[in-house]
């Protein structure tokens, strides 16, 4: 059977914990969660690599906490960073989508440890999923449905989007105004992103997220969406409402069986 996972930003503390990961399944595939500080993985993968992806998340945040330490405005700044010198890989990618999507850097940390996180783990087997706080990296020989959650909304896990297959590497990433911690100047209930580029889909649906007040906003929004570079496809749910735009199959989870 082809992947569920469950997408949207974290649910609230007033949730237990993660109980959203329940909704994910895949029988082919080996489930394993890895927690280091606020990076919250819950990982699946052709083998049980737990100890690797531990691993390459402490590795991929040590040189995150090093750069920030060395230039704590980066932590906090609200539009895009301009580098002085060399930087780590993964803040390079941070940078590099923040300044596509005309936000601050720290707006693609979740997607972009996630990304460099399956990455390392597909040098060691062919599949992974790995989802960081909502935000997804996976490759899949089959298309992977993702469930939204959008909070209180009518449509949360009532819809997904269906992507992948075929062993290509994609990223979908999310920003809620109304579910979780994340800040966001909007107020979409779910703002999702597909894109090649796990730390760009995270800055897009934070930049896209900003511009939706209410369900007026969405056709502006899905437009604004359009325009970022290496956007593929994004779904943006306000209420009961919900657009979409590009490389996504928007499909009933309620109507799906088995």
């Amino acid at each position: 059977m082809s992947p569920t996972v469950t997408h949207g930003a974290a649910p609230p503390t007033s949730y237990e914990p993660r109980t959203y990961r329940s909704l994910a399944r895949d029988d082919r595939m080996v489930g394993f969660e890895v927690v280091v500080r606020e990076t919250d993985l819950m990982i699946r993968a052709s083998l049980d690599l737990r100890a690797l992806a531990r691993e390459l998340a402490v590795t991929e945040r040590a040189g995150l906490e090093a750069y920030i330490r060395a230039y704590p405005d980066f932590a906090g700044t609200l539009v895009p960073w301009t580098a002085e010198g060399p930087v780590p890989r993964l803040v390079e990618e941070m940078i590099a989508a923040g300044a596509a999507a005309g936000v601050g850097p720290m707006a693609a940390v979740a997607g972009a440890i996630a990304e460099a996180v399956g990455r390392g783990l597909l040098a060691h087997c062919d599949e992974v999923i790995v989802e960081n706080g909502g935000d997804i990296f996976l490759k899949t020989r089959e298309a992977a449905t993702v469930a939204l959650y959008a909070g209180a909304s009518p449509l949360s896990l009532k819809i997904g989007v269906v992507i992948g297959g075929g062993g290509r590497a994609l990223a979908v990433c999310t920003s809620s105004g109304t579910v979780g911690h994340s800040l966001s100047f909007g107020r979409a209930d779910a703002v999702c992103v597909v894109a090649p580029s796990g730390a760009l889909a995270d800055a897009a649906a934070t930049a896209i997220g900003n511009r939706v007040r209410s369900a007026r906003d969405l056709h502006r929004a899905i437009a604004a969406g359009r325009r970022i570079p290496g956007v593929e496809g994004l779904v943006i749910v306000a209420g009961d409402r919900v657009a979409f735009w590009g490389a996504v199959q928007v499909v009933s989870i309620a109507s799906k069986k088995g």
